[in-house]
């Protein structure tokens, strides 16, 4: 038997004594209609009667029911029977009379200028979706700051749990394993030069700056934020988020605001984490060095300040509201069947990383300017 497998419903095209058998199963919505069209009319199109096995259908609205009058129209007065549709299905298909087989259009060739148009024209629309999403998040984060009572606390407690408690064990050993390479691969190098002294200013300083914050973000985004993404696509999918919003509940306030608030407060806390484990890291080096843990200490402090402790530890709250934002949007952009999900999952991580290094780079230029 011919499969076309689609996102939420499938077609098989098969044969028995009576004829031609196609099986339906899944979802006959408008998407998962609009996938099986094809293969479906295909078999109405053979010779000799037709027989629509839709016991495997879960639901059919509109779309499907179109789609099987349109089978009933294009078999004519060749034998053709519907069977294992659901009663309340059926009587939908019995309501419609024969409905024609939509025209199909050819889709119009763009030229490199239509494409270029239609290109920006769909960034645009993104760039405005996005910027639309973050006011509304920051308008109901200050609102959340000004009457904390209006926090959905249960929801935050749980999403803290999941972004910070239960990512440490990772946190530290990633970090670890980055300040010791840190400052073996530097060690090599700057022991020719008898400055290899200075490893432990440079790892301690390249941490506390830089790496801590950077690397805890792109974990974060990677762990949380496509968990964020994942748990409100599957809300979307199966329509709870439009039950809340049916409810009179702003899905926003209702399931981003939590998340985001718990992703600002644990990323300082895990970029410290991912410090101090780098830097345990940096002193397992230099012992084996055959330096103290004294002077590491000494030139540790010596080489970093308050200022860029918390410079880093302002760029990872940053991060958090951008990682936990992003992954919330994605999932709030899902469409309908299973694969939507994982697009939205996907698309939330290598959107959360773009992010963090474009706004890397923007902090970089301006602890330049202002000379942190």
């Amino acid at each position: 038997m011919a499969e076309a497998a689609v996102r939420s419903a499938s077609a098989g095209v098969g044969t028995d004594p009576g004829g031609t058998v196609l099986t339906l199963a899944g979802r006959l919505d408008a998407d998962g209609t609009a996938a099986v069209w094809a293969p479906a009319m295909a078999a109405a199109a053979g010779i000799g009667g037709l027989t629509v096995d839709a016991g495997g259908v879960d639901y059919c609205d509109g779309a499907g029911v179109a789609l099987l009058a349109a089978l009933r129209s294009a078999m004519g007065d060749r034998p053709f029977a519907i069977r294992g549709l659901k009663p309340q299905f059926a009587a939908l298909v019995e309501l419609v009379g024969e409905v024609a087989a939509p025209e199909v259009r050819a889709s119009p060739r763009l030229g490199p200028i239509s494409r270029l148009g239609l290109t920006a024209y769909r960034m645009g629309g993104e760039m405005r979706r996005q910027v639309t999403f973050v006011g509304e998040v920051l308008v109901y984060l200050v609102e959340v700051l000004r009457r904390p009572g209006r926090l959905r606390w249960s929801d935050f407690m749980i999403a803290l749990e999941a972004a910070g408690v239960r990512a440490v064990p990772i946190m530290a050993l990633m970090g670890f394993l980055i300040g010791l390479i840190m400052a073996f691969q530097s060690a090599i190098p700057m022991r020719k030069f008898g400055a290899d002294l200075y490893v432990a200013d440079l790892v301690s300083l390249s941490m506390i700056r830089e790496l801590g914050p950077l690397m805890a973000a792109i974990m974060l985004a990677g762990r949380t934020g496509s968990a964020f993404a994942a748990e409100i696509g599957t809300m979307k999918v199966n329509e709870e988020v439009d039950a809340l919003t049916t409810m009179g509940l702003v899905p926003v306030r209702f399931l981003v605001v939590p998340r985001v608030l718990a992703g600002i407060v644990v990323m300082p806390f895990l970029a410290m984490i991912m410090n101090v484990a780098g830097l345990l890291g940096c002193l397992v080096v230099m012992m084996s060095l055959g330096y103290p843990p004294i002077t590491f200490l000494h030139q540790l402090v010596g080489s970093t300040g308050y200022g860029d402790l918390l410079g880093g530890l302002f760029k990872a709250a940053v991060f958090g509201l951008l990682v936990a934002g992003v992954g919330c949007m994605r999932g709030l952009q899902t469409t309908t069947g299973a694969a939507a999900v994982g697009e939205s999952t996907t698309r939330s991580v290598v959107s959360g990383i773009l992010l963090i290094i474009l706004a890397d780079g923007l902090f970089a230029v301006l602890f330049f300017y202002l000379d942190l």
